[in-house]
């Protein structure tokens, strides 16, 4: 255990560039860790009992489906602040793992149907476009050096309308269609500017383990909306 609290540590922008230069690397290198622990888990869960009997719950109807988006909001919010912990490095890591556990869970029914029912090069189209678009939001990140904080406010709000929308097609039934999907993929990439400005001018140079919960939940936003267009477009 760690006790980080006791230590003022500095922000990166305003650490020494060795010290940046690591958390900067730790950061996306648990970002790669949580894709791989991602992808393996949803391996293993695709090829297992598990899917089916996920997809029978759903199939039931739209409460299946609101238990488990609100079952994934409320695991969500204990992983990012057990990540965001600062005594205990244990913790952080806990948080970390958890949220990678959910996001394999909620991305367990439409990587069925994409893997199961649709075209076999759906998945991998919708990570290339996710990777390059990821790349190319973290080049303009930093190389602008552009503190996008501002953009705090404004995807606060665009994720309240976001979810209100959700939460009332799971009420009234719509399909939200590909529109939809096409501000989504923008608002994650808002998301992931956002939080790799963040990398530089919010977190400590400790707190490598909730920047990197921040960004791959980010990219995963970008992957889940991305994943809907190229499945749309291919049926």
């Amino acid at each position: 255990m760690n006790n980080y609290d006791s230590i003022d540590y500095p922000i990166a922008a305003e650490s020494e560039p060795d010290e940046r230069a690591k958390f900067i690397s730790r950061t996306y290198a648990h970002v790669a860790g949580a894709i791989l622990g991602f992808a393996a888990l949803e391996w293993l869960l695709l090829n297992s009992s598990v899917a089916p009997a996920m997809m029978s719950v759903l199939g039931a109807g739209r409460l299946g489906w609101a238990v488990v988006l609100f079952s994934f909001m409320g695991v969500s919010w204990v992983a990012r602040w057990m990540a965001d912990n600062h005594a205990s490095t244990g913790m952080q890591y806990g948080g970390l793992v958890l949220y990678t556990v959910a996001e394999a869970v909620i991305f367990l029914p439409i990587l069925f149907i994409a893997t199961r029912m649709a075209q076999a090069d759906v998945v991998p189209i919708a990570a290339a476009i996710t990777g390059a678009l990821f790349l190319g939001l973290t080049v303009v990140a930093f190389t602008t050096k552009k503190d996008f904080s501002f953009l705090g406010a404004v995807l606060k709000v665009g994720g309240m309308v976001a979810m209100g929308v959700m939460v009332a097609s799971l009420i009234f039934g719509f399909n939200l269609g590909v529109l939809f999907a096409g501000i989504m993929v923008v608002f994650a990439a808002g998301s992931i500017l956002y939080d790799t400005s963040n990398i530089m001018h919010r977190y400590s140079t400790r707190q490598h383990v909730a920047a990197s919960l921040s960004l791959f939940a980010s990219v995963m936003l970008l992957f889940w909306y991305v994943l809907r267009i190229v499945m749309s477009r291919r049926n």
